[in-house]
C-alpha cells in the first residue's frame, strides 16, 4: 500500500512550459485544445537515430550452433508455404528501425497503424500477425495559409523534411511539396490515447496551431474501443492583424503499407454523408488472399468550415491529376472543385501505380480569433483470415456490420461521438495524473506503455459467429482434418474426480470438449443441436449473454515473436487487461482453461535440442494459442517442449485465482476451476523427491528460454509455492475443501524444502546446483511472492526474508548497473559482476524490471520501487536514453542494444499500479491460513486426492446449470 510520505526520488518533469510559450499555451487553453501537463515530449526537429540490436558473444554462439541450424531450415521450410515462422532471427526488415515512434492509432483488436512524433504514418498492422515498419511518405497533414488579399502565402508539409523515402524534388510526386517545416518551435505531446502536436508559429508565424489525436481507446468501453477509427482535431488560432484563410489537407494513398499501393486493382471513391462529414473511400484489394480492406479519410463541414475532396491523384505521371497538380492547385486556390464530389467510383489502379485520395478542409480565421477543423480516418477490414485458413469477423462488425463500406459510418461516428470519448479518457487518467504523490515521468509512462495493447498485433473477434474455412476467398464451412486430438471428460462423484480420455477425430483445433458426469447420477447433457465447428465445441455461459459477450482477444508476444498471447508473458502483462478490460482478461483465462484440458497429438520437432514431441499434452498449459491457426494450433513456439516448463502452470493457477479474487466472479471460478486442478495435478510429476516441492531438469524450461536451471530453481520454485497458496484458497471459496487441505500441507512441507535448499542469509540462490551461477542474484527470484501480494494472501516468506531479497536485487541487479539508470539486469553474481552465463542472464529485462518495481512497492519499498523503475524510462524512454517510445523492447544490453521491439511484457508497469491501489474486491476477499491444515498421511500425499466433486462444487455455487462447461458437440 500507499504510504503518505513516499516518492521523494529525483523527479522526471516535463513541464510543458520548456517547451511552448506559456503565451501560447494560454491560447490553446480550452476544449482540450493545449497539451496536459505531463506527456511524453519532443520537438519535431529531434534527431530520430537508428537503434542498435543485441548481438550474442562468440561463446553463446558456439553454445546456440546446433539450435541455430536447426532454427535457420525450420523458418525456410515455413516461408516455403507462404508463412512467417513465429520466430525468425535472420530476416531484417528493409527499414531499419528508428527512434521515431508515436501514439499509434486506433481502438483495439481491428489492426493498427501507428504515427511517429514527427508525423508519418508507419507500423502498419492491417494484416493480423504482419507489420510493415516503413512509413507511406504520400500520408500527410499539410496547410495553406493566405493573408492580405493572397499577397502573403505560406505552404508546408506538416511534417520536418528531409524523411526517408523523399526523392528529388523535380519529380511529379510528393518530393515536388513543400517541406518547408523545420519543427524548431514545433513539438510532440503523447498522453496514450491522445497525442498533441503543436505548431508554434510554423509554416505562418501569426498562426499558432494545435493537432490533437484522438483514438476509441476507453477502459471498460467493450464497444468503442473495438473501432478501427481515429480523429485529429485541428485548432487554429490566428495571432495576427488580418484575417487568414486557411486549408488544411489530408493526403493519403491506397495501400496498407510497404509496396501493397504498387499491387493494383485498387479503387477510390468520394462521399458525401451526413451531419456535414464528407470525405473519400479507398477500396483496397489485399495480396495472397487476404480480406479486401476500405479506409476512408473525411472531415467535417460546418458553418465556418468548407470540405472538398480530390478522390484520385498519382505519385507519377500517367494519372490525370499528379502529386505536383495536387499540390498547385492547392497552393493558389486552397481547395478543390466541388464538382469531384460526382465523380463517382474511379477506375482500378493499374499494376505499379500509387493511387492517392485528398481531403481538404478551408476556414477563415479572423484576427485574434480561433477555430476548428476536424478530420478522421477509419479503416474497415471486417474479416479476418489466419494464413492456414480459418476466418472471422472482427470485433466492431458487431455494431457496424461486415461490409467494407462500414469506413464511412466510423469515420462518420468518429467525427460525432470524439467529445464523448475525451470525456470518458479524462475521466480516467486524472485521478492518476492529479496524483501529487506519484512521479511525474511515471505518470505519462504508465498510460503510454499501454500502446502494446493497440499497436502489439491485437485482433479482437466478435465471437457470436463461427469461424470459417476460407477457400478462393469465399466463406465455408470449416474442413475438418483427421487429427488425434484427445477430448477430456471429468468424471465426478462425491468420492472421486477423475479425468478419462478418449481420441476423437477433429479438426485442427487444439480446445477439445468437457463434459461432467455425476457417477451415479444422470450426466449433464451436451447441449442439442450443435455445430460442427470445433471451436465452438466449448460454450460458456456468461458468454452466451449478449451483454456480456465481449469476443474474443489475442495480442502477440511481440512484434517480432509472432505468438499469440504467450502466456508466460501474459503472466507479466495481464495487469493491464485485468485494470482496463477485465471481461477480456477473463476470457483468455477461459481460453487457456479450455486448452489445459484438452490433448494434440500431432508430431512437433522441437528445435533446441531435435528432438519429437506432441504439440500439446493434456494437463499442461500451452505456451501460446498459436501463430497461423490460433485457438486450432497452440504452441507454435517450437524450441523447446514446453510441456515440461516449470512456470506455466503455477503461472496459469496464479492469474485465476487473482482474476477470481478481484472480480469476485464465482461463475468463472466454477467454469475454470476443472483446469486449474489439473494444472496443479500435472507438476505432481515434477516432484522428484516428495518433498513438496517441484525440479527444474537442466534445461531452460521456463520463460528465460536460454538461461539453464538445475535441481530447485528461485523462480521456479517460488511461483509454486504461490500456486498452492492460490489453489488452496480457491479451492475453499469454491467448496472444494478437501483439494484445500491437500495443497496446504504440501505448502508447508515444499516451503520448508525451498528455504533449506536456497536461502542463504539475505537472498535465495539461482538454483540448488552446483555450476558456476547458482548463486547468482535472479531479479526475479520473488515472482511468486508478487503474484501472493497482489492477490491478497498471506506472505510466502516472513518479512525480514523478502525484503532482504528485494533489498540485494536493489544493490546489485540495479544500482550497480549504471547507477541504477538502466533497470535490473537479470542476473548478478554476489561480486557485483554481471551473471554472463547466457544471453539473457545478462539483459535487463524491461518487464521483469516493473515487475520487480511492483514487488517492491507491496514489500513497503516504495523509494526503491521507483528508483528501479525509473532506470527503464531513463533508457528507454527519456532523451538522453537509447530511443524505445512507443516500441519497448523484451530487452536491452549494458550499452542499450535492444532484443525484440515492441514487446508485450513491459505492461506489466500495470502491475506497479495494482500494487500503489490494490482493488477492494482484493483486500475484502477471504483470507486462507495456510498453518491451519488436517493431518494427511504421506501415504495419501498428492494433488490427485478424492475431494469433493466439481458437480458437488458448482451446486454449492448454486451456479452449476449456467456455468459450467458444457460439451456442444
Amino acid at each position: 500500500m500507499v504510504t503518505s510520505n513516499i516518492f521523494h526520488c529525483r523527479k522526471n518533469s516535463w513541464p510543458p512550459e520548456e517547451y511552448i510559450s506559456r503565451h501560447t499555451l494560454q491560447l490553446f487553453d480550452f476544449d482540450s485544445a493545449g497539451p496536459p501537463k505531463q506527456a511524453w515530449r519532443r520537438r519535431l526537429n529531434s534527431h530520430a537515430n537508428l537503434l542498435k540490436e543485441f548481438s550474442i558473444t562468440f561463446k553463446e554462439a558456439i553454445k546456440m550452433v546446433r539450435l541455430g541450424i536447426r532454427l535457420w531450415s525450420y523458418v525456410r521450410e515455413e516461408a516455403s508455404h507462404g508463412r512467417k515462422a513465429p520466430i525468425d532471427p535472420f530476416t531484417r526488415e528493409s527499414c531499419k528501425p528508428s527512434a521515431s515512434q508515436g501514439v499509434p492509432l486506433g481502438g483495439m483488436g481491428s489492426g493498427s497503424i501507428s504515427r511517429g512524433f514527427r508525423g508519418e504514418f508507419r507500423q502498419w498492422q492491417i494484416v493480423p500477425g504482419t507489420c510493415d515498419p516503413s512509413p507511406v511518405m504520400a500520408n500527410q497533414f499539410s496547410i495553406f495559409i493566405s493573408r492580405d488579399g493572397g499577397n502573403k502565402k505560406y505552404a508546408s508539409v506538416l511534417a520536418p523534411g528531409q524523411h526517408e523515402g523523399l526523392g528529388k524534388a523535380s519529380d511529379e510526386g510528393i518530393s515536388s511539396w513543400d517541406w518547408k517545416l523545420n519543427g524548431q518551435h514545433s513539438t510532440y505531446h503523447a498522453l496514450f490515447p491522445r497525442a498533441w502536436t503543436i505548431y508554434d508559429g510554423e509554416p505562418d508565424p501569426d498562426l499558432k496551431v494545435s493537432c490533437r489525436q484522438i483514438s476509441p481507446f476507453i477502459p471498460h468501453n467493450y464497444k468503442d474501443t473495438s473501432l478501427p477509427t481515429a480523429v485529429f482535431v485541428y485548432t487554429l488560432v490566428n495571432t495576427g492583424k488580418e484575417r487568414a484563410k486557411v486549408s488544411l489537407l489530408l493526403t493519403w494513398a491506397n495501400s496498407i503499407g510497404g509496396v501493397s499501393h504498387l499491387s493494383g486493382d485498387h479503387v477510390n471513391e468520394p462521399f458525401i454523408g451526413e451531419d456535414g462529414v464528407s470525405g473519400v473511400l479507398l477500396h483496397h484489394k489485399t495480396g495472397k488472399g487476404n480480406p479486401p480492406v476500405t479506409f476512408a479519410i473525411a472531415a467535417c463541414e460546418t458553418q465556418n468550415v468548407n470540405v472538398t475532396v480530390l478522390p484520385c491523384f498519382g505519385l507519377a505521371e500517367g494519372r490525370s491529376v499528379t502529386a505536383r497538380e495536387m499540390w498547385s492547385k492547392m497552393t493558389q486556390d486552397g481547395q478543390f472543385d466541388r464538382e469531384n464530389f460526382n465523380c463517382g467510383p474511379s477506375m482500378p489502379s493499374s499494376l505499379g501505380e500509387t493511387l492517392c485520395a485528398a481531403v481538404s478542409a478551408s476556414a477563415w480565421v479572423e484576427p485574434h480569433g480561433k477555430c476548428t477543423i476536424a478530420f478522421s480516418l477509419a479503416w474497415s477490414s471486417p474479416k479476418i483470415k489466419f494464413l492456414k485458413g480459418s476466418s472471422y469477423h472482427r470485433r466492431y462488425t458487431k455494431f457496424y456490420g461486415t461490409s467494407e463500406r462500414a469506413a464511412l459510418n466510423l469515420a462518420h461516428d468518429a467525427l460525432t461521438n470524439y467529445k464523448r470519448w475525451e470525456e470518458e479518457i479524462e475521466k480516467w487518467q486524472s485521478p492518476i495524473l492529479n496524483d501529487e504523490r506519484l512521479p511525474e515521468w511515471y505518470k505519462f509512462t504508465l498510460f503510454n506503455e499501454l500502446y502494446f495493447l493497440v499497436a502489439g498485433g491485437t485482433v479482437w473477434i466478435d465471437s457470436s459467429l463461427p469461424p470459417t474455412k476460407a477457400k478462393n476467398d469465399q466463406d465455408l464451412p470449416i474442413e475438418v482434418e483427421s487429427v488425434d486430438v484427445k477430448v477430456t471428460e471429468a468424471k465426478v462423484n462425491h468420492k472421486h474426480i477423475t479425468v478419462s480420455e478418449h481420441s476423437t477425430i477433429s479438426g485442427c483445433n487444439g480446445s477439445t470438449g468437457v463434459g461432467l458426469k455425476n457417477n451415479g447420477d444422470s450426466a449433464i447433457p451436451p447441449n442439442k443441436g450443435s455445430s460442427n465447428h470445433l471451436s465452438h465445441h466449448f460454450k460458456w455461459q456468461d458468454q452466451l449473454d449478449d451483454s456480456d459477450d465481449v469476443g474474443r482477444f489475442l495480442y502477440l508476444e511481440g512484434v517480432e515473436y509472432i505468438m499469440w498471447c504467450t502466456y508466460d508473458v501474459h503472466f507479466y502483462a495481464s495487469f493491464a487487461l485485468l485494470e482496463l478490460f477485465p471481461k477480456i482478461e477473463l476470457n483468455i483465462q477461459r481460453d487457456f482453461a479450455k486448452a489445459v484440458l484438452s490433448e494434440d497429438g500431432r508430431k512437433v520437432k522441437f528445435l533446441a535440442e531435435g528432438n519429437y514431441g506432441i504439440r500439446k499434452v493434456r494437463g499442461a498449459v500451452p505456451h501460446d494459442l498459436g501463430t497461423h491457426d490460433p485457438w486450432n494450433e497452440m504452441n507454435a513456439y517450437n524450441i523447446h517442449d514446453t510441456s515440461k516448463w516449470k512456470d506455466l502452470n503455477p503461472k496459469f493457477v496464479l492469474q485465476v485465482y487473482r482474476d477470481f479474487a478481484a472480480t469476485g466472479d464465482l461463475s468463472f471460478g466454477v467454469d475454470v476451476w476443472p483446469a486449474v486442478r489439473t494444472a496443479m495435478e500435472y507438476m505432481e510429476q515434477f516432484d522428484r523427491d516428495d518433498d513438496g516441492l517441484i525440479e527444474n531438469d537442466g534445461f531452460p524450461d521456463q520463460t528465460y528460454d536460454t538461461w539453464t536451471v538445475h535441481g530447485v530453481s528461485a523462480y521456479c520454485g517460488c511461483l509454486w509455492l504461490a500456486a498452492l497458496q492460490a489453489a488452496a484458497a480457491m479451492a475453499e471459496q469454491i467448496g472444494d475443501k478437501f483439494f484445500a487441505e491437500t495443497c496446504k500441507t504440501k505448502f508447508c512441507t515444499a516451503k520448508s524444502a525451498f528455504e533449506e535448499k536456497l536461502w542463504n542469509g539475505s537472498y535465495f540462490n539461482y538454483d540448488s546446483g552446483s555450476s558456476s551461477n547458482s548463486k547468482s542474484i535472479q531479479a526475479d527470484q520473488l515472482a511468486g511472492q508478487w503474484y501472493t501480494a497482489s492477490s491478497g494472501l498471506a506472505p510466502l516468506f516472513d518479512e525480514f526474508k523478502t525484503r532482504s531479497a528485494l533489498q540485494k536485487i536493489y544493490d546489485f541487479n540495479v544500482m550497480k548497473v549504471k547507477g541504477g539508470r538502466m533497470g535490473a539486469v537479470n542476473g548478478m553474481h554476489p561480486n557485483g559482476k554481471v551473471d554472463e552465463t547466457c544471453m539473457q542472464s545478462r539483459e535487463i529485462w524491461t518487464g521483469v524490471t516493473y515487475a520487480v518495481a511492483a514487488n517492491m512497492i507491496l514489500a513497503g519499498m516504495e523509494k526503491e520501487a521507483f528508483t528501479t523503475a525509473e532506470g527503464i524510462f531513463t533508457a528507454g524512454w527519456s532523451e538522453e536514453g537509447f530511443g524505445y517510445w512507443f516500441q519497448t523492447p523484451e530487452a536491452w544490453t549494458m550499452d542499450g542494444h535492444f532484443r525484440s521491439l515492441i514487446y508485450m511484457r513491459p505492461l506489466s508497469i500495470w502491475g506497479m499500479q495494482w500494487a500503489l491501489s490494490i482493488p477492494k474486491a482484493i483486500l475484502e476477499a477471504p483470507k486462507i491460513n495456510m498453518m491451519d491444515r488436517i493431518l494427511i498421511s504421506p501415504a495419501t500425499f498428492s494433488l490427485s486426492l478424492t475431494g469433493n466433486g466439481v458437480r458437488k462444487i458448482a451446486n454449492k455455487a448454486k451456479c452449476f446449470g449456467n456455468s459450467v462447461m458444457q460439451c456442444t458437440c
